[in-house]
C-alpha cells in the first residue's frame, strides 16, 4: 500500500494509481517487494511525504514508526529513523543507522530489516 502526505492531509494511493513515479519511488518499491515477512507484519507501507521531502518504507514497529528513507541525490545514503508521536526535546525523528548506495535492494531490504530485529523493533 502506498500513501501519500501533502500539506498535513494522508491521501491512499489506490493501485499505484497517482503515484509518483520518481526514482526513489520506484527504488522504495522494490525495496519493499524484498522486506520479510516480518517486516511487512509490521504494516510496511511506502510513504511519499510531500511536507518533509522524502519517500520511504514505513513500519509501526514496537518502538514506534520507523522510516526507510530513499536518497536523494546519487551517491547519497539510505536512512533508517525512528519518528516520534510526540516531540522529544524539540526533535521530531531520531537517526538509527545509515547504509550506503552501493548496495542493492535486496541488501537494504536485508540489512534493515536484521538491524531492527536484532535491536528489538521487530519480533
Amino acid at each position: 500500500m502506498e500513501i501519500t502526505i501533502s500539506e498535513g492531509i494522508v491521501r491512499r494511493t489506490e493501485g499505484g494509481k497517482g503515484a509518483p513515479n520518481t526514482p526513489q519511488a520506484i527504488q522504495a518499491r522494490t525495496i519493499a517487494n524484498f522486506l520479510p515477512l516480518y517486516c511487512q507484519r509490521a504494516g510496511a507501507k511506502i510513504v511519499h511525504n510531500v511536507d518533509a521531502r522524502y519517500t520511504g518504507i514505513r513500519m509501526e514497529t514496537n518502538g514506534g514508526p520507523v522510516v526507510i528513507e530513499m536518497p536523494t541525490e546519487a551517491g547519497g545514503v539510505f536512512r533508517v529513523v525512528q519518528e516520534f508521536i510526540e516531540p522529544v526535546n524539540g526533535k521530531t525523528e531520531r537517526e538509527l543507522v545509515r547504509f550506503p548506495q552501493i548496495y542493492k535492494a535486496q541488501g537494504i531490504a536485508y540489512m534493515t530489516s536484521e538491524f531492527l530485529r536484532s535491536r528489538g523493533f521487530l519480533g
